[in-house]
């Protein structure tokens, strides 16, 4: 016959998981979505991950050279009569900035938020110019 060590249903669960309940405020500090950047003739484009959070919630600023989207992701959740075990989302405030190249025309850069994704345009100045110039020797 086995011997059970813990009380009746299973209350030793949620002792062992106590650790990986609060996991998350301490994993929100580190929170930077996902992004990934392109070219294509006319613009720079930008697309940031951003599931579960709000357009009012997101900044977007540029400023010598650097984009930075930051914001915030909130966190809602009833535990009245649950008992969570772990939980993997995160959530809290991010920050990702994306230096521009010299030909971005960061005036005129543009967003749209649409299922969870930010995509940022930011147009070309137009094809960089060859500059050659003939070097005198002294």
């Amino acid at each position: 016959m086995v011997e059970k060590t813990h009380t009746a249903a299973g209350n030793w669960w949620p002792g062992l998981m106590e650790p990986l309940r609060t996991a998350g405020e301490r994993i929100a500090d580190f929170f930077a979505p996902s992004a990934d950047a392109a070219a294509t003739g006319e613009n720079y484009e930008i697309n940031v991950e951003l599931p579960g959070v709000k357009v009012g919630d997101i900044d977007i600023t540029v400023s010598d050279g650097t984009l930075t989207v930051k914001g915030e992701k909130r966190f809602e959740r009833e535990e009245k009569g649950k008992t969570f075990f772990f939980s993997e989302r995160a959530w809290g405030a991010f920050q990702r900035s994306f230096r521009l190249p010299p030909d971005a025309k960061a005036d005129d850069v543009s967003a749209d938020f649409k299922d969870g994704v930010l995509a940022i345009r930011v147009p070309k100045s137009g094809p960089a110019k060859e500059r050659a110039r003939k070097v005198p020797i002294g």
